[in-house]
């Protein structure tokens, strides 16, 4: 069965319902233009709620490194997501202090390319939206998909939502989904009823 990441978690409510539903990780984004930004204390506060068997994911784009380990730090992470233009060896001084995650936004199957040569935990498949960052809510084509060989897991992303989460993972078999809007009343605020039902539908596949 795929995981389960709900990113954008802006609040307590939110984050406490989907540990209760037993999501795997729980995105804090770390980015100040992004509409689901929270500061080092909101996400302190939510994340000393959170069972040790969630994922505390902390998503960051183009940051300093010493800022991102300050961060983390202070946050309670224990898994970084680089949703920039980071390289390699940006990614790399991190492993082994945290689990990292490197995201991609894709456009066409010459996008995935470079996708190997990050030496990551995990690979993060996002939608390219242009001066956007994630959270577009847009989906991208997953027959670029077909038959490339990632080095490490998948996390698919973009433009999932309880419709057609169940046939993403049909189609891509990933590692761990991945839904922001999709299950949002607002940016930033989860509806408990699309949190449920997205649940289901990734169990139920």
């Amino acid at each position: 069965m795929a995981l389960i990441k709900i990113c954008g978690i802006t609040n307590k409510m939110d984050a406490i319902n989907a540990s209760e539903l037993g999501v795997d990780m729980l995105g804090f984004v770390f980015y100040n233009t992004s509409k689901r930004s929270v500061d080092v204390k909101t996400a302190s506060d939510i994340i000393n709620e959170l069972p040790d068997t969630v994922r505390k994911v902390g998503v960051f784009v183009n940051e300093d490194k010493d800022r991102v380990r300050e961060i983390a730090r202070d946050s309670g992470l224990d898994t970084l997501q680089f949703h920039g233009d980071e390289t390699p060896e940006y990614c790399s001084r991190f492993k082994g202090d945290y689990k990292v995650i490197k995201a991609f936004r894709l456009k066409g199957r010459e996008d995935l390319k470079v996708i190997n040569s990050y030496d990551t935990d995990l690979y993060l498949l996002d939608t390219y939206k242009p001066g956007e960052h994630g959270g577009t809510g847009g989906r991208f084509d997953w027959n670029i998909l077909k038959d490339f060989e990632f080095l490490k897991p998948i996390i698919l992303s973009g433009g999932l939502d309880p419709d057609n989460v169940a046939r993403a993972i049909s189609e891509v078999a990933p590692y761990c989904v991945d839904v922001s809007t999709g299950v949002e009343e607002s940016p930033g605020k989860k509806s408990p009823v699309l949190l449920r039902k997205f649940v289901e539908e990734v169990r139920k596949a």
